[in-house]
């Protein structure tokens, strides 16, 4: 099928951008790898009247590091997350997780914004994101704002983003200690697919081995991805097999798992579980032997 028809514009600038946003709202779609947006299009789930192709705005595409901190624009590819030694070092879940994002066609083109900001609940980047308690910076006409990646998810296909606003940048804080890990577990169907369900997690000790830092984010179980709470529960106590695994089940207990055609809600319960604590142990394990 082909798109209904659309107005298209290019702008060369972030300015030039926000002010059709301005002048266009929630009739205009923002274009940025188009490997969500533009099948969506051809299949006319989504009709926009305007298009605004932010590929031409060089200023969203820069990534900068300083000491250990990320910043990333909206229009960085996903394929740099697994080439760019920069975002290797300051942020390795993002390394470690891009390789299953898709193909690597797709993520020759796919944009790390354009993922966040379409907000499927089973996309790895919005759950890396939170775990990495990243905070995301919005423009509109009406100036700028930050929000945390844990807020910024509203459900599916969900965010805070207002019509008029884009998503400029990414930024993710240094690791939270000198001895810290990350983790990343998920199960598709095949290499490529969407996960069935996933976890993703970040965990840092002190020089005696005790849990100091604990995040575990769980995703494509529900309608977005899941920050857990019952990590709070590790802080303070030294990260052996049994009390993660115990922290990963307890993580899934707080999900309203969905049911669709791929998987029913108990499978991602259970597999949800056994991922948690597996994202957990990696992460304890690589903090262990910082």
């Amino acid at each position: 099928m082909r798109p209904a028809p659309f107005e298209y514009f290019a702008p060369r600038t972030v300015e030039e951008a926000l002010d059709l946003l301005a002048r266009h709202g929630d009739e205009a779609k923002l274009l940025a790898g188009g490997q969500s947006l533009v099948p969506m299009m051809n299949m006319r789930l989504v009709r926009p009247a305007v298009v605004v192709d932010l590929n031409r705005v060089a200023a969203l595409g820069a990534v900068q590091e300083d000491a250990g901190r990320l910043r990333l624009g909206a229009l960085v590819r996903q394929h740099a997350l697994e080439r760019d030694g920069r975002i290797a070092a300051a942020a390795p879940l993002l390394a470690e997780a891009a390789p299953l994002i898709g193909h690597l066609q797709t993520r020759a083109r796919g944009t790390i914004g354009g993922s966040l900001a379409h907000a499927d609940p089973a996309a790895e980047l919005p759950a890396c994101m939170i775990a990495l308690d990243a905070v995301f910076h919005l423009r509109s006409a009406r100036g700028p704002r930050t929000c945390r990646a844990q807020d910024f998810f509203r459900g599916l296909l969900a965010t805070a983003l207002e019509p008029d606003e884009l998503l400029a940048g990414i930024e993710t804080p240094a690791a939270p200690a000198a001895r810290a890990g990350h983790g990343f577990a998920e199960v598709a169907r095949r290499h490529g697919d969407f996960a069935l369900v996933g976890a993703c997690a970040v965990l840092a000790l002190d020089a005696g081995g005790v849990c100091r830092h604990a995040r575990l984010v769980i995703f494509g179980a529900g309608d977005g991805p899941h920050l857990a709470r019952a990590t709070a529960a590790l802080i303070g106590e030294r990260p052996a097999t049994a009390r993660l695994a115990e922290a990963g089940r307890a993580a899934v207990a707080e999900i309203d798992a969905r049911a669709d055609l791929h998987a029913t809600a108990d499978y991602r319960r259970r597999v949800a579980a056994g991922l948690a604590a597996r994202a957990l142990q990696r992460a304890a394990a690589r903090a262990e032997a910082a």
